[in-house]
């Protein structure tokens, strides 16, 4: 039986007048590519819906064709507010790029998507600055999602190594902890990921393929 997959990227395309940002492009293509060689049915929405904007920098260097190629999903994303059934989706995933530091954190409609497939017992998935999707999420007791619970993210380490973290509204890794995560944190730029029930975070851009293959897991 096919599984249904929703992928949320962001539609934030600066973090100031003069930096542009947007969506990391591997994040979203290695765990696509993950997925849809499952067979599995994938949506792929944002907050503004239409096209995602992709982060340059992430076509910099090498990147393979298959990955190159998923950048078409990203042309017509459809609108979160526009979701009205929550109940057909396995799992969510939620790939990062600096972009999602700005439109993810206060989205209500994915937070009120995350809490229904967490509290479903669904999988929750997302990787590098995804989790920032997650900061926001509170449970129906009104305790924040990730309290008590082991995740990683993209470190305020590799966050500072990026010098970009004086645009970002807030570092992720210290945001984390604040709402009482269990934060675990490998070296700079090292394949990490935590599991904790349905929860799965990833640490990084290296971390993407193993948070994707920890969600076919979960789904199998």
């Amino acid at each position: 039986m096919s599984k249904n997959i929703l992928m949320v990227v962001t539609t934030a395309d600066k973090m100031n007048e003069d930096h542009k940002t947007g969506l990391w492009l591997s994040e979203f293509g290695e765990a696509y590519v993950e997925f849809a060689r499952l067979g599995y049915s994938i949506t792929v929405a944002s907050p503004l819906g239409g096209q995602a904007p992709v982060d340059s920098r992430s076509l910099e260097g090498e990147t393979p064709q298959d990955i190159l190629d998923t950048a078409r999903h990203l042309e017509n994303t459809v609108k979160l507010d526009d979701i009205k059934d929550h109940s057909q989706f396995d799992a969510i995933f939620l790939p990062g790029g600096h972009g999602t530091m700005f439109d993810l954190p206060d989205n209500l409609k994915l937070q009120e998507i995350i809490r229904e497939l967490y509290e479903g017992d669904k999988v929750v998935a997302a990787v590098c600055h995804g989790p920032a999707g997650l900061v926001g999420v509170r449970l129906s007791d009104g305790t924040p999602l990730i309290a008590g619970k082991a995740v990683t993210a993209f470190t305020d380490e590799e966050e500072r190594e990026t010098t970009l973290d004086r645009f970002m509204p807030f570092l992720l890794e210290t945001r984390m902890r604040e709402l009482g995560a269990y934060f675990v944190a490998a070296a700079n730029w090292t394949d990490h990921l935590q599991v904790d029930g349905n929860l799965i975070t990833g640490q990084n851009p290296q971390s993407t393929v193993s948070v994707a293959k920890e969600v076919v897991k979960k789904l199998s």
